[in-house]
């Protein structure tokens, strides 16, 4: 599953946990208050796994922070001469 497609999935579980849950544990005989509860710390769970396991960041692929490094260490090499005086 794409990062795009698991923030969508995470977006729709949101409400779907809200309302879902909540609604079927008061109809089940659990009370209005405790039900909330309950379903907004499902909600709760789900927002924090997509912003704390699977982060949105921009991942480069490992080629190319190779190439940046190196290509930054070389600069750094030649922006700091070694004097010989």
């Amino acid at each position: 599953m794409t990062m795009t497609g698991y923030y969508d999935f995470v977006l729709g579980v949101i409400p779907l946990s809200l309302f879902g849950v909540s609604g079927v544990l008061t109809v089940v005989g659990v009370e209005t208050t405790l039900s909330v509860l309950v379903a907004a710390s499902i909600a709760v769970a789900f927002m924090g796994h997509a912003l704390f396991v699977r982060t949105p960041t921009d991942q480069e692929p490992a080629e190319q922070l190779s190439t940046d490094q190196s290509t930054e260490r070389s600069a750094r090499v030649e922006t700091n001469p070694v004097r010989s005086d």
